[in-house]
Formats: structure tokens, sequence, C-alpha cells
């Protein structure tokens, strides 16, 4: 799409894309930094026809003067999850970002050595600056804003997804409900397609709250779920810091609860946009309108600190029981 993209808009003049999308075509060879020849033979894709590689903040031509009133310079490219990546300013190892859409997408930065998971996690490309690539593990949750959806258009008990949050606090603390919500199957780290959703716990007491606090809850336990890979594959020096994004990060609830069952701090900042922000950085830094990297990251402005308040061995038993809940959606 970026390099289809980069070619209109300079009238032929330019054939590039970036490290991060040419990571995600399959044909790139992110630890040699080039296309793979094994690859592209085995496809039979002549390697002439592919785009120039080059780094997320980089010279990509100009566009054509007749677009826009004048020549633009294009000198940023990078891949929707990657942009968000650097818009959070996840520059450290073992920072980590987690945007929650539809579905949710986190990546983990590992500093400049590609890491092999052996958890069905993804290793990635999170970003590349001046010839170096930063590598990641990502994860990816096919429904996380997506259950919120369910509740209004499936079940119709909320009219508009902010109704989410009052309806879940005056769920039933005695109650334990639990929602796997496989619409689509589940995605990282169990890659089960033909799981379906299912709920357990329901009792005759059982209503829209207790289903609403599940719904958002679900979001919190496929996180650790991801996190959980993660550190098997690679542990990081130190706590790893999550930054959340997204347009369901807005949800107070969602996010304590987030932070209450990973254990962790979550830190959501003012700018929930970050891949906007990510991308336009990346443009700007190239030329010099935008700071550095410290100084990105330094301008980075936190929102709200969600802190753990959940009890170790409640953290657990919740944990346990979703686990057992996967397992047993997952042999339905």
């Amino acid at each position: 799409m970026d390099s289809w993209l980069i070619w209109n808009l300079t009238g032929g003049q330019v054939h590039a894309t970036d490290a991060t999308n040419a990571a995600r075509t399959m044909l790139y060879d992110i630890h040699k930094g080039r296309w793979s020849q094994t690859i592209c033979g085995l496809f039979d894709i002549p390697m002439s026809m592919l785009p120039e590689v080059k780094d997320c903040a980089d010279d990509f031509g100009t566009t054509r003067p007749d677009l826009f009133g004048r020549p633009i310079p294009i000198t940023g490219v990078a891949g929707d999850q990657q942009a968000a990546t650097v818009g959070q300013a996840c520059f450290e190892p073992g920072m980590m970002k987690s945007t929650y859409g539809t579905g949710c997408f986190a990546l983990l930065n590992t500093g400049d050595k590609p890491v092999a998971s052996t958890q069905r996690l993804l290793t990635t490309i999170a970003y590349q600056l001046d010839g170096k690539p930063t590598y990641a593990l990502e994860g990816s949750i096919f429904i996380a804003g997506a259950v919120v959806q369910w509740l209004r258009d499936g079940l119709k008990i909320i009219r508009d997804a902010k109704e989410t949050q009052p309806l879940a606090e005056r769920a039933d603390p005695g109650q334990q409900v639990i929602l796997v919500p496989a619409f689509t199957g589940l995605g990282a780290p169990y890659w089960s397609p033909d799981s379906r959703g299912a709920i357990f716990g329901l009792t005759r007491n059982s209503g829209p709250a207790e289903l609403a606090r599940a719904a958002l809850e679900s979001v919190g336990f496929q996180t650790r779920d991801l996190l959980e890979a993660m550190k098997a594959d690679w542990e990081p020096k130190g706590e790893t810091a999550l930054r959340v994004d997204g347009g369901m990060s807005a949800s107070d609830y969602a996010m304590q609860f987030l932070s209450d069952i990973l254990g962790a701090p979550v830190d959501r900042p003012k700018v929930l946009e970050t891949t906007a922000l990510g991308a336009a950085w990346l443009a700007g830094q190239g030329p010099g309108i935008y700071p550095d990297q410290a100084g990105f990251a330094k301008d980075w402005a936190l929102d709200r600190s969600f802190s753990p308040a959940m009890d170790d061995d409640d953290r657990a038993a919740r944990y346990d029981a979703w686990r057992r809940a996967v397992k047993a959606t997952m042999s339905l």
C-alpha cells in the first residue's frame, strides 16, 4: 500500500517502501535487511519488481506539484502498529505498547537483536532509523473494542460504548462471569481459528451488568496472555513499561482492570492517536523539524497512570480461572 501511494504521489518517480512495511510482505529478510532471494524464488517473484527499502525516516521523494499546489517532501513511512510504537516513544528495550481498537496489537521492544519466538508470537521490526533496525515481539488479539460493539449491536444492552463502564461498575462483585470472546477464533498466543465465544460462571442473577464487566475484563485477560508469552520468549531487564492507546484505552474501568490483572502499571498518554503521532514525528525528524528520539520521548505526555490494586492471590485465582475457561473453549 505504501509503495503504491508513494509511486502515485511522486508521479512514478519513486518506487520505495520502509523496513517495517517490507517486513509485512513476508518476502523481506529482517535479519539481513534485504529482500529474500530464497522466498522470492519460491513464489516466482522477480526481485527487480520490488521497491527499494528505506529507513522509516528517510527521503521518499516529493509529491507532484499539481496535487497539493506545490511539491511536498515525503520523509516518513511506517506500518500502522510500528508507527504507534514510535508515537508511544517506546524506544528502549522492555518498553511495550498495546493498541486497543476493534482488535488489539501489542509490541514489545527487544532492542537491536531479533528474538525468535517459541510462544507463537511474531518477530518483527519495530522501526528502522539510520540504517539500524530495532526489533520487537508482536501479538494480536482479534476481539478488543469489538466486544463492546457486540454488547451494543448483538445483545443490545447498551446504546453507546460509553455506557459500558457505568454498567460494569454495577455488577455483583460476588459473581465471577468470564467471557471468552472468540467470535472469530482466538489470536496469539493460541491461534485457534475454529474456537468460538463462550461464557462461564452464569447464575440466575447474572444480567447485563455482569456481562458488561466480563466483556471489559476479557481484554485485560487477553493482554496478559500476550505479556506472559512475551516474557517466556524474552525477559526484559526490570519492569515492563506498558503504554496503551486506541479508542478502548479511554475506558478507566478497562485500564484499571488491565493494571490489576497484569500486576503492573499501565500508562495512558494524552494523545491516544499515537499512530498518527508516530508518523508525524518520523516525517519531521529527518528534516530536523521535530526533536530527536530523546527529545520526543521527553515530550511524551502522560494522561493517567493506572496502578494495580488487586490482591496477589485474587489476581492469581482470576487469571487461573481465565486460563481454564480458554482451555474449555478450545475443546468445544
